[in-house]
């Protein structure tokens, strides 16, 4: 929980709430001992509780709240390179643990069973832990927007569709792909993988220093619009990544800003068709401009529609 406390003595900055206690009151302690007559603490209104303003005012009747606003947010977008370091090695435990997945029988096995062995090999690759609940759907199910896993079992001819992604020193990547169980995908499901991939590519190639947030999104949406499944589509095309796995910036129609270098998104289009099956197709990149290479992908998994 993060609280600024103003005036102070120093250099402007305290960071207060170590020792296992409720951070917020021990800000707001630390301010009043460091203040006479009445004291003030910059908060995260989306981030304060009633029940914890009750106990500051408890604590502290001199208290006098004022907006943060979303101040530390803001600031965590464009990451430094010891955190890209970090994200980068979440995403190569990411793709190693989905790699050997792939490499095992998966006919017969239930989502369930894929999901928590997902998040097992994440663990046995060092990392903390799985970056948010693994999502993984087979034949209908691909058909549903971040389903979770059920007791469904992998049948042959079906869509399998799996988003993961790693937690390593607190930084967290996310990957989706999706594959065909069986021999050879049918002809409705490359044509819908490769519609969907289009989409995906359109969004990481604009990924620019400069651009428009809503120009990112637009150019993945678009190439799904164009082919008629506008209705259905999510609320954006990405987002940041950091030490939540969504932060800012939100890639949608409705965003405002632009992006900077050492931004990390998600660029991650999807059409589900209820009751039949869908693709989804997930990369976590940082934005680099075109003279250090343009977007620098973390995860590399290969995109190829395989048949497993």
């Amino acid at each position: 929980y993060r609280m600024l406390a103003a005036p102070v003595a120093d250099d402007g900055l305290r960071r207060d709430g170590g020792g296992g206690g409720d951070p917020a009151l021990a800000a707001a302690r630390s301010a009043a001992a460091r203040t006479t007559g009445g004291c003030t603490l910059a908060v995260e209104e989306h981030q304060l509780t009633v029940d914890r303003y009750r106990a500051l005012d408890a604590a502290v009747p001199t208290l006098q709240l004022i907006a943060l606003a979303c101040a530390v947010e803001e600031q965590r977008v464009v990451k430094d390179e010891e955190e890209i370091a970090a994200l980068r090695v979440a995403a190569q435990v990411t793709d190693q643990a989905l790699g050997e997945l792939l490499e095992s029988i998966l006919v017969g096995r239930t989502e369930r069973h894929l999901a928590l062995e997902l998040e097992r090999r994440l663990i046995d690759h060092g990392a903390e832990g799985p970056a948010f609940p693994t999502s993984v759907a087979t034949g209908s199910h691909a058909g549903i927007p971040h389903h979770q896993p059920s007791d469904r079992r992998v049948e042959e001819g079906d869509f399998l569709s799996v988003c993961l992604g790693a937690r390593y020193r607190g930084y967290r990547c996310q990957i989706g792909r999706t594959f065909v169980i069986g021999s050879a995908p049918q002809s409705w499901q490359i044509e819908l993988y490769d519609l969907v991939f289009a989409a995906q590519r359109a969004g990481r190639e604009t990924l620019a220093p400069g651009v428009g947030y809503r120009d990112v999104d637009h150019a993945t949406r678009h190439v799904l619009d164009a082919s008629g499944y506008a209705e259905g589509l999510g609320d954006c095309m990405g987002h940041g990544v950091g030490l939540e796995i969504r932060e800012d910036p939100r890639l949608a129609p409705d965003a405002m800003g632009k992006l900077e270098s050492r931004v990390p998104v998600t660029v991650e289009p999807g059409v589900h068709l209820p009751g039949r099956g869908g693709v989804r197709i997930d990369d976590t990149l940082v934005v680099r401009p075109q003279a250090d290479g343009g977007p620098e992908l973390l995860t590399i998994t290969t995109k190829e529609l395989l048949a497993l």
